[in-house]
């Protein structure tokens, strides 16, 4: 079985810049409803704005991820203000630079919050109403420095590699309820994420992947027949990984 994009609703976090921005945007015109999660209201009303101008129904609602034992709750309230969800993006997370021996405890909890178990929450947010449909994707935006091992990206590229693996069992355990997991694992993407405080790198980013290229490559995975599954995308700029 399969299901038209007309019928699908979304919901995608960190939507109100970089990735989830533009995988919004491109699901909107692709005819998916999506429900648009960020901390940035303002922003991420302008998102909704502009995916509303081509037809699909938007929300915004507010959301600090941080706040990780109220997210389940929050996520089931989405669903039941928004209707039943076919899709989470789960995009939101934070970039973070710093040699291991200089990382503090709580620099460290915060990138696996956020990168991790903020998603591991969101997930236990959407999972039940998705097994009683007996149908759902899962997406997870990891990063290529989850197999690779750069200088003073250690607590990323942690966080990033517990992602994956994070994915893999999640799928191995609900492919039987009708539930896809997919991990998206860019290269570098020229984001908002390079203008951070707790982001200190100097690479060319003219020479990035755009956002729009890696939304084009999730709505791919997500509108697949239910019959198959992209387990995992990894796509680099042509320059490779900087």
């Amino acid at each position: 079985m399969s299901f038209s994009s007309s019928q699908l609703r979304a919901i995608i976090t960190g939507a109100s810049s970089g990735i989830g921005k533009a995988t919004a945007l491109t699901f909107a015109k692709a005819g998916i409803d999506v429900a648009l999660v960020s901390r940035s209201p303002e922003p991420l009303e302008a998102v909704a704005q502009g995916a509303r101008e081509v037809g699909v129904s938007a929300q915004t609602y507010v959301m600090d991820l941080s706040q990780l034992t109220e997210i389940p709750a929050r996520i089931q309230g989405i669903i039941e203000d928004f209707g039943d969800i076919d899709i989470i993006v789960n995009n939101a997370g934070m970039g973070y630079t710093n040699l291991l021996r200089d990382t503090s405890l709580s620099d460290w909890q915060r990138v696996m919050d956020l990168n991790l178990t903020s998603i591991f929450q969101c997930v236990q947010g959407i999972l039940p109403r998705m097994r009683h449909r007996g149908r759902g994707t899962i997406i997870n935006v990891s990063s290529v420095a989850a197999a690779n091992a750069f200088p003073e990206w250690g607590a990323y590229s942690v966080s990033k590699a517990a992602l994956v693996t994070f994915s893999q069992v999640l799928a191995a355990e609900e492919r039987a309820n009708g539930i896809r997991v997919v991990t998206i694992t860019p290269g570098a993407v020229n984001t908002p994420i390079w203008d951070t405080d707790t982001v200190q790198a100097d690479f060319k980013r003219s020479a990035m992947l755009s956002p729009d290229t890696i939304a084009q490559s999730i709505l791919h995975a997500a509108l697949l027949p239910a019959e198959a599954v992209i387990e995992e995308i990894t796509i680099l700029p042509s320059a490779g990984t900087l």
